[in-house]
């Protein structure tokens, strides 16, 4: 959720962690021990006939994918991320649906973008009727379980549906060295408590097919330990720092994995729900509009095997393709009139050096800007991207609407309106965006549930910096 308008917000440093994180970032020196055989394209066309393989699905929350080194940073934020990517398969032009967490994941999770899933406002649930893939798993005999630290996917808000075990870890102590340099806001444990219940978990359940979620934090809270403090103590700095951080316990889960011999039959998937603005065009934080900064995000994907090299996918694709990609690799059912599409195709061509058949579809980022007052009226802000262009639009406060496009390629910062010089361009992407907003509903119909958060639930979420009544 946004952070605070001040740019006083400073977030907190963790020191107690310094072990555990120097053990974590042993799995990404060398890649040394990693025990997943090399495999090949064959290898990823015969997954779906194997029985063994379980799934991890790491959500970085507001994790952007040029803050990456695979994305191309020049800061070492993210060895076992890239480390991940150059194995695996990395998808260089991944756009999540919207910059607000719960409106993101909606889409995320259905394959239906925003306006179809209906869930737009802080209120919004995901209805009974809704398909999860974790309904799916659960049906194909996974053991499932989501351990989540963001309030906007609890379970109140229908996004438990499928697992056995969805739950928010207890908060481990903090110690006492976590600065909080705004005395508003408070941590309420880390990152290292998702960790370390995922690993019961897989200490519990490892030996039974399973499907295990969890939906890191630390990076949104800007938190971070001394041994990750590598880049400064500015604003974006700091948001540099967490993500090391990050990456160094998701090195630490990685490494169970292949200690405990079950990263070699583990499909792991890592991805975010959106980005983080830092001044870009006067905008800090997200959940405000719907610009590059906002919704660029990584999406990785680590087989059972080793792909040597890994392979990169450079057509758009979107958060709304994570799922029905997931699922036909495991040979599973597909999510129900999903918006999504497999990008298997796109992965097998890439391993064989090829270009994938046909034009990617566009993309869609959609946000209400009045997500979090149930009384106001809706504020909508959509952003296109298809053809190496962007374009967004949203109504000013008289009710006017503005216009941009940027081309992507040319102007990779996407800093230069050109919507006077590329009318014909304009035009198409208007009438794209024209469309979204005039799609079909979902299958559950036009109307979601309502859920009214008592005192607790406000105070959780205004601790994690949003801005709610």
């Amino acid at each position: 959720m946004p952070r605070a308008e001040s740019r006083r917000r400073w977030p907190w440093l963790l020191a107690a962690l310094v072990m555990l994180l120097a053990y974590a970032s042993t799995w990404v020196e060398v890649g040394s021990g990693d025990p997943r055989q090399v495999g090949s394209s064959q290898q990823i066309l015969t997954l779906s006939k194997r029985t063994d393989t379980n799934l991890l699905f790491i959500l970085v929350d507001t994790l952007r994918a040029d803050r990456l080194g695979c994305y191309g940073y020049s800061r070492e934020t993210s060895p076992t991320l890239d480390y991940m990517a150059s194995t695996g398969a990395r998808f260089a032009r991944q756009l999540a649906q919207s910059s607000w967490t719960k409106c993101s994941m909606a889409s995320l999770w259905t394959g239906l973008n925003p306006i179809r899933t209906g869930i737009l406002r802080s209120e919004h649930a995901a209805p009974p009727e809704a398909t999860f893939p974790a309904e799916i798993l659960r049906e194909a005999g996974f053991r499932t379980a989501g351990l989540w630290r963001n309030g906007w996917v609890a379970p109140n808000f229908g996004f438990g549906q499928g697992f056995e075990i969805y739950q928010r870890p207890a908060a481990g102590r903090v110690p006492p060295s976590v600065r909080r340099d705004n005395p508003h806001l408070s941590l309420d444990g880390t990152d290292l408590d998702v960790v370390n219940t995922a690993v019961e978990f897989l200490r519990v359940n490892g030996q039974d097919r399973w499907f295990l979620y969890v939906h890191l934090m630390d990076v949104h809270q800007y938190v971070y330990d001394q041994a990750s403090a590598l880049f400064g103590l500015e604003y974006s700095d700091v948001y540099d720092n967490s993500i090391h951080h990050t990456d160094a316990l998701i090195g630490q889960l990685i490494t169970h994995l292949a200690e405990t011999h079950l990263l070699q039959k583990t499909l792991v998937v890592i991805a975010s729900d959106h980005g983080e603005a830092f001044s870009e065009r006067g905008i800090e934080g997200h959940a405000k509009y719907v610009y590059r900064e906002s919704t660029e995000v990584p999406f990785i994907i680590g087989f059972p095997f080793l792909l040597e090299p890994g392979v990169v996918i450079e057509n758009r694709t979107r958060n709304i393709d994570v799922w029905p990609t997931i699922l036909d690799l495991l040979g599973l059912p597909a999510l129900p009139d999903a918006d999504g599409r497999s990008l298997v195709p796109e992965i097998l061509a890439a391993s064989a050096g090829e270009s994938p058949d046909g034009a990617a579809p566009p993309g869609v980022a959609y946000l209400d800007r009045s997500w979090g007052r149930p009384t106001a009226e809706p504020r909508p802000t959509v952003a296109v991207a298809a053809d190496g262009y962007r374009f967004v639009r949203w109504d000013n406060p008289a009710g006017e609407a503005q216009e941009q496009l940027f081309d992507s390629f040319d102007d990779p910062l996407e800093s230069r309106n050109i919507i006077e010089e590329e009318p014909e361009v304009a035009e198409r992407m208007r009438r794209l965006a024209d469309d979204h907003m005039e799609s079909q509903p979902a299958p559950w119909g036009v109307d979601v549930p309502s859920v009214e958060l008592d005192e607790m639930e406000l105070n959780q979420l205004r601790a994690l910096g949003y801005a709610v009544p």
